[in-house]
């Protein structure tokens, strides 16, 4: 029986009240099953554990047990480890960024597939991507009508809920039940060709319901749980990021006294990462006012941002912080709910929004070549590190895209910086700005030879400089076609410090 103070509030929902390992028993091998979470944030605690020791104790009677798992983003090891680690998913999408997960996708025994997030909604209304059997949603609370107020990612939980067969809630009481009211989830979505423009011209245009809808006779359990989420681990500014984010402030600078950029910006997104929040400190320190953010994930920087007045208002569809902003943000929430909106990924990283507000995107790579096409999930080409996550969302409609990563890597036995990317995500036409802490490389007008130049001049390490020029220079005489000189025999060999 639910307690005194149960945030399960609906008299229907009450009687569906039951243990996480009841719960997880009501998920069957083979199905697809919609769980919530975006970058550690907002996902279902206790019911993944609970079936991994279902999965494992099937697998040690020799019965088969593999689920496909959906989410918004990346999880926790509660989730993504617990189910990888007994074998469990036989089919992970959108993004993941679990070790044993990584593991087991690389040694082929997981399939995965790395999707933009904007398409992950909207392929599972099209049928693209199979029947969706049951949604784990976390929640905050349900009310007395039956709607539930989201946590701390909506993610794709509103799709999952719709489409779900059966749906399985987390009631999670650590969440602030201030909460309430910071979401905005849209319900204007429609198939083609019935769509409608998204009517969002700020980022703090409020345009759909605070809570979800959710069909009382599709829910088969209720679980109450009261834990944290995981939380990121954000290491103090080190020199090579606070170089890049300098180079990236100076450069904003530059074009707001060109008139390209107005005084306050454009709305900002960034990715996760150390370099990102290197970029948010640098702001914070910076000459701009009156900021504002259209991204996919809130951090430590741009909480600070919003915190001290540098940011008025920020639109994302998770919280990514580290153990001591999450208690902040988690005490504060009720004074955050005037500058803060969380909302489905499927309109965060809407392209038609972020071409209309003209984010400037700034996201993290792991290489780049010599023309500026972008490798950001892959190493050596078939390695997969995470996945491609809404980069592309906001590179190829951004106002500004930035790339941005140290000059080597391995403690510079290699370099970022590289004759041919081993894998693309982003192609030289979505790639505007390149930044290492050697300096920042402006391509926007330039064709594929200016380009070179300037990415090797500008952002290549001085160890791997030389390399790299006479690799162009040699291309420049001997390669077949002279719009993008390149030697196949030799383009994707490893090159080493001089």
């Amino acid at each position: 029986m639910p307690s005194h103070d149960s945030r399960v509030m609906s008299a229907a929902l009450r009687s569906k009240i039951m243990s996480a390992e009841d719960a997880a028993a009501l998920v069957k091998h083979g199905e697809n099953v919609g769980m919530s979470g975006f970058t550690g944030s907002g996902y279902p605690k206790a019911i993944p554990l609970a079936l991994a020791h279902r999965i494992e104790a099937a697998h040690g009677r020799g019965e088969p047990f593999r689920i496909g798992v959906w989410t918004g983003a990346s999880t926790a090891p509660e989730l993504d480890g617990a189910l990888a680690k007994v074998d469990g998913i036989e089919l992970r999408l959108p993004y993941q960024s679990d070790p044993v997960t990584r593991e087991r996708i690389n040694a082929g025994t997981m399939d995965y597939i790395d999707i933009h997030l904007s398409h992950v909604a909207q392929f599972v209304w099209f049928g693209f991507l199979g029947h969706l059997d049951v949604a784990v949603v976390e929640v905050a609370a349900i009310l007395p009508d039956g709607s539930l107020v989201p946590t701390t990612s909506v993610g794709n939980n509103k799709t999952w809920l719709d489409r779900a067969d059966r749906i399985i809630l987390e009631v999670n009481s650590w969440h602030n039940p201030a909460l309430q009211g910071m979401h905005d989830i849209y319900y204007g979505t429609q198939l083609p060709p019935y769509r409608q423009p998204i009517p969002i011209v700020s980022p703090g245009d409020r345009i759909g319901e605070t809570t979800f809808r959710c069909d009382p006779n599709k829910v088969i359990a209720v679980v109450e749980t009261h834990a944290p989420d995981r939380n990121n681990l954000f290491t103090p500014p080190d020199a090579t990021s606070q170089a890049i984010a300098g180079h990236i402030l100076e450069f904003l600078s530059h074009e707001v006294r060109r008139g390209r950029l107005p005084p306050e910006l454009l709305p900002l997104q960034s990715g996760v990462g150390n370099v990102a929040n290197a970029v948010m400190a640098g702001l914070e320190s910076g000459p701009f006012e009156q900021l504002t953010a259209y991204t996919e994930v809130l951090q430590d920087g741009m909480l600070d941002l919003i915190r001290s007045g540098k940011m008025t208002f920020a639109s994302a569809t998770a919280l990514s912080f580290s153990a001591a902003a999450a208690e902040m943000f988690n005490r504060d929430a009720a004074l955050h709910k005037n500058r803060v909106v969380l909302r489905p990924q499927e309109i965060s990283n809407h392209p038609e929004v972020i071409r209309r507000l003209g984010v400037i995107s700034m996201n993290g790579m792991i290489e780049a070549d010599i023309y500026g096409n972008v490798n950001s999930t892959h190493i050596r080409g078939s390695r997969i590190m995470n996945g491609i996550g809404g980069s592309g969302d906001f590179a190829r409609n951004a106002y500004l895209s930035i790339f941005m990563t140290p000059s080597t890597a391995k403690n510079g036995t290699l370099s970022s910086i590289v004759p041919m990317a081993t894998h693309v995500d982003h192609t030289e036409h979505d790639v505007q700005i390149l930044v290492t802490e050697q300096g920042l490389a402006d391509l926007r007008g330039l064709a594929p030879r200016q380009r070179a130049k300037v990415i090797i001049e500008n952002t290549a390490h001085p160890s791997f400089k030389p390399v790299l020029q006479d690799y162009f220079d040699r291309a420049r005489r001997g390669a077949t076609g002279q719009h993008t000189p390149h030697l196949l025999d030799e383009a994707l060999r490893a090159i080493h410090p001089v």
